[in-house]
């Protein structure tokens, strides 16, 4: 199918064969057209011809059908009634080389990001946060970057969170407010996110973005992702693409425009990548898109209808392939019109009316020339793939993943040392800390209490030494008045006896306690204390 003149084979129209310039295919495209008009079909189509002709693609495969690529097809009565209208006479069927992936890890090879990859814009975006939640996460990024975490998985995610939360006010004045409620909320928020299964797309070994611009047999290597489980999650589905088309615009390197790109991405389903989306993360995907296809990258949206795609977005498609659309309500008309007025009209029939009235495997056809300019419309008639149509069994899935050459490089899990460790053991830290200063304070006090008891005993010995002597002198005055009353004599100047008796044992008390003061502080300063 691949046209040395013309470039790559994909319709053909009364007018001859239409194909798409190699120079032009990271221009990127559209392919629309209601549910059963052959989109599935026509991507199958341009993703063998890409591969026949070296370029490797990337495809979400909703509902198994497209993993028939794998597979060499086979002559049909179908294909047989459409083999003239084409001029083929003897179709060279084949399959293409394929790996399979599953964000699950139950249908192909697992396809992983770390948190930290994801980044808070999308990872919002993925948990549905409000403006202040939002905020909120890009300050728990910020702090682990700063303190150099990896938030790998969502054990990461949520010590980290945690930490936030226990540590709020240290960050408030530099970051501003964060509440334990907005963190409660996020947590909950990861929680919903888990029981859905996407627990397990983030983690170790990190995906590989170069394992998908591979070639084997000097075709290129159509990686086939399994969506149908994935597409319950709509956000997921859509947040996981818009990764993989970041981290191809982030990783690889300016090229320019290359005679044939070095990938080419198909975004099935391509109105869930915007349902919901924020301004700012729109004018980020615009930005992707426009610049991306300097990196050799071509990115090609599926979806019922172009006004699924936001004008900024569809402006850049300049390669269309437009299946039919129905038209039973005035809204729907209308979405016609609107599709009609993307084209490059043709003078020989009327876009609206040809786009209501094409039957399955006819589109209005319109790719760029060789100077980038979009040609005239034709209605034309899309070719029918050389590869299986239709999904393969569990036997040959098994095979290809086996027989894989990236077999065993995703399918165990690695749980290295990341933030939850490093928070951990800065926690375990801060214990051990706490528990060395409690252990030094009560050090300090059982000495200063140790202080006390030995000025204690020295007060002591000052008092005992004068209870003492206060003791002696009332037993002395005491057995002066007793002696008195007995021999009824009285003794002269009893108190001035005793007043001599108390100033007498008191000097000595005093005395004693001096010599005892002495004694205890040269002993102290003789033991260095």
């Amino acid at each position: 199918m691949l046209d040395s003149q013309r470039g790559l084979y994909i319709a053909h129209c009364e007018n001859g064969a239409l194909s798409i310039n190699g120079k032009m295919i990271n221009r990127h495209g559209l392919i629309a057209g209601a549910t059963g008009t052959g989109k599935t079909v026509t991507l199958q189509v341009m993703a063998e011809t890409f591969s026949h002709a070296g370029v490797p693609c990337f495809m979400a495969d909703m509902k198994g059908d497209l993993s028939g690529i794998s597979q060499t097809g086979q002559l049909s009565s179908f294909i047989e009634k459409r083999m003239p209208e084409f001029g083929i006479e003897n179709p060279q069927f084949g399959a293409c080389p394929v790996r399979l992936y599953d964000v699950f890890g139950q249908q192909g090879h697992p396809m992983r990001a770390t948190v930290s990859q994801m980044g808070p814009m999308l990872l919002s975006r993925l948990l549905g946060l409000n403006e202040i939640q939002d905020g909120v996460l890009n300050i728990v990024f910020r702090i682990a970057d700063e303190r150099g975490w990896p938030i790998i998985d969502m054990k990461d995610l949520r010590s980290t969170l945690d930490f936030v939360a226990k540590h709020s006010k240290e960050y408030t004045t530099k970051y501003g407010n964060i509440s334990t409620a907005t963190v409660g909320a996020i947590q909950r928020a990861l929680l919903q996110l888990e029981n859905q299964g996407a627990d397990q797309f983030f983690g170790e070994p990190a995906f590989d973005i170069n394992d998908l611009l591979q070639t084997e047999n000097g075709k290129g290597v159509l990686s086939v992702l399994a969506a149908d489980k994935l597409m319950m999650q709509p956000k997921l589905y859509s947040s996981f693409l818009l990764w993989l088309i970041s981290e191809l615009y982030s990783t690889l390197p300016e090229v320019g425009d290359l005679a044939l790109p070095k990938l080419v991405f198909f975004f099935d389903e391509a109105h869930m990548l915007f349902d919901g989306t924020s301004r700012a993360l729109l004018d980020k995907i615009e930005q992707v898109i426009r610049l991306i296809r300097s990196k050799g990258v071509g990115i090609y949206f599926i979806t019922q209808n172009p006004t699924d795609i936001p004008d900024v977005i569809l402006g850049q498609l300049g390669n269309r392939v437009q299946h039919a659309l129905r038209a039973y309500t005035p809204k729907d008309q209308k979405a016609v019109k609107t599709a009609a007025d993307t084209f490059r009209a043709n003078p020989n029939f009327k876009t609206d009316e040809a786009i209501m009235n094409l039957e399955t495997g006819e589109a209005l056809v319109s790719f760029l020339d060789e100077k980038g300019a979009p040609t005239v419309v034709e209605r034309a008639k899309v070719l029918f793939p050389l590869s299986q149509i239709g999904a393969i069994s569990d036997a040959q899935r098994s095979e290809i993943i086996r027989t894989s050459r990236i077999s065993g490089k995703y399918d165990t899990p690695v749980d290295n040392q990341s933030a939850f460790e490093m928070i951990l053991a800065e926690e375990e830290r801060a214990l051990v800390q706490a528990d060395e200063q409690a252990v030094a304070e009560a050090e300090t006090k059982g000495k200063g209490k140790e202080t006390g008891k030995k000025k204690t005993g020295v007060l002591g010995k000052v008092g005992k030494a004068i209870l003492t002597a206060v003791t002696g002198t009332l037993a002395t005055i005491l057995g002066t008045w007793v002696s008195d009353k007995v021999t009824g004599k009285k003794t002269k100047s009893r108190t001035s006896t005793a007043g001599r008796v108390v100033k007498s044992a008191t000097s000595a008390a005093t005395r004693t306690a001096t010599r005892e003061i002495t004694r205890d502080i040269l002993g102290n300063i003789l033991k260095g204390k």
